[in-house]
């Protein structure tokens, strides 16, 4: 945030918090950016007009105007106080409905300084929950997002992504069940400013209707130097204009990497909410054909199919990455080619690199472990429990962060404590011989960490193959300019 060459960190104080479909008054979402050494540089308090909830406030770390040091943009409404102390819009107006909902009033999307937290560009939030009315009718929103008391309208993603190849772009999204729109913006000169709109209800973007994920991802899929973003079953070219559908449908988990490495390109690893042949589905990146799938098994009452999936690299007998996933029947681990390989799987939530080898350990919760594949059974490694730490998101059980942080390419941990009074970074004792450079090199990656704190976040991943076997990756194209001292 500073431009001295140490990263700082912010934090999302959660405190009170509700899901889209649930009724009830919330805690105003507050933000912090400490330094390493635990100096907190500024707070940010988006008030009582925007909702806390993992689906609400996509908040975008990153440095926007390449001036070498970061901003933080996210979503903003009356009553936002920036980091030092300025109100955005009217702080009197109350938008809360008797559900506890936010449904009405003014929307805005702003840029903060990311030293001061000020905020320096605010313009109008695209989409707006009504293209015509500031307090929209229930059956009006219902009319444009399925239903009327904001679960499909108020889900919101964000990413940032390289669409011209040189220059970062900010996209911010709303909906994926039903109507999905992302909108870009560049930051230059200290000012926002829209470049383009991808709106599934414009004509001739029908097949892209509820496509998206709790979830996306970013990447060069199909190798024109520009990036594309990964919308779910859908994924978005760099000129804002549909590069391919599946058809598929809303799912809760996709990995996106070089997962097949005997093919060219990359490959997308998904699942399907709803039963189907496809609750199981692997894909090409750049054309969205799909490679192979595993449909869904219905027993009993069961609503939904497979709740989680993981894609890793965990056994070297086979080549690429393994993939799993939790729930609807779908059983047991698949290699690159979709072949069952085992009966048992690890736990279905993340993954890190942690020890020497190329293989990815297990992460879940705040607990490291290695795939035993002989016997298919989970070896401890590391569990931060053990320290006193705690996961976050309950079942869904994430640190606070894993990420390459201080290099070599492992990845480190960021866990609070149970009784979240501290912040604690762990990173591995464990030597490699595998020289690599920092994965935060790889573009992909990077923009993987930027998205990390968005909704169900999923493991990030880098472009190339990383894995038993592979192969050492291009150099990257590293730019270093002179530290910014203060």
């Amino acid at each position: 945030m500073d431009g001295d060459g140490v990263y700082e960190i912010v934090i999302h104080m959660t405190g009170k918090a509700r899901d889209n479909s649930q009724a009830g008054l919330t805690d105003p979402p507050v933000f912090h950016c400490y330094k390493l050494d635990g100096t907190l540089l500024w707070q940010i308090n988006l008030g009582k007009n925007t909702r806390e909830g993992a689906h609400y406030t996509q908040f975008m770390v990153y440095d926007f105007d390449s001036d070498g040091k970061a901003e933080i943009a996210m979503k903003t409404a009356d009553g936002t106080i920036d980091g030092r102390g300025i109100v955005i819009g009217d702080s009197t107006r109350d938008y809360r409905n008797e559900r506890g909902h936010i449904l009405s009033g003014p929307e805005y999307l702003t840029m903060f300084d990311g030293l001061t937290g000020e905020a320096v560009s605010t313009v109008n939030y695209i989409p707006a929950r009504h293209p015509s009315s500031l307090n929209p009718t229930t059956d009006e929103l219902k009319a444009v997002w399925g239903d009327g008391n904001g679960n499909r309208s108020d889900r919101y993603l964000a990413c940032v992504a390289y669409l011209d190849g040189k220059y970062p772009s900010l996209v911010m999204c709303r909906g994926y069940y039903t109507r999905s729109v992302l909108a870009a913006f560049d930051y230059r000169d200290k000012k926002l400013a829209k470049r383009w709109v991808f709106d599934s209800n414009d004509e001739g973007n029908k097949p892209y209707a509820g496509q998206g994920n709790h979830n996306l991802s970013v990447t060069d899929g199909d190798g024109d130097g520009k990036d594309e973003i990964v919308y779910g079953q859908m994924t978005i070219d760099d000129n804002g204009k549909g590069l391919y559908t599946t058809g598929i449908g809303h799912a809760d988990a996709m990995h996106v990497s070089d997962l097949d490495p005997s093919r060219p390109g990359l490959e997308v690893f998904s699942i399907q909410e709803r039963f189907g042949d496809a609750g199981a589905n692997f894909r090409d990146a750049a054309t969205g054909e799909v490679i192979w799938k595993k449909a869904s098994v219905k027993a009993g009452n069961d609503g939904e199919g497979p709740g989680r999936a993981l894609a890793l690299d965990i056994d070297p007998r086979y080549p690429g990455y393994e993939s799993w996933v939790a729930g609807a029947g779908i059983t047991g681990i698949f290699d690159s080619k979709g072949n069952k390989i085992a009966e048992k799987t690890p736990s279905c939530n993340m993954g890190i690199y942690w020890d020497g080898d190329a293989l990815s350990e297990v992460l879940n919760g705040v607990n490291i472990s290695k795939w035993d594949f002989d016997s298919s059974r989970s070896v401890k490694i590391f569990d931060a429990r053990d320290e006193g730490c705690a996961s976050n998101n309950g079942t869904k059980a994430n640190p606070c962060l894993s990420a390459d942080l201080f290099g070599d390419w492992r990845e480190e941990l960021i866990c609070r404590t149970a009784d979240n009074k501290e912040l604690r970074i762990y990173s591995t004792a464990i030597p490699t011989d595998i020289k690599l450079y920092t994965l935060m090199h790889n573009p992909q990656y990077r923009l993987s960490i930027a998205w990390q704190n968005v909704a169900y976040n999923q493991p990030p991943h880098v472009s190339y193959y990383l894995g038993h076997g592979m192969k050492l990756p291009p150099k990257p194209n590293i730019q270093i300019s002179k530290p910014r001292m203060h």
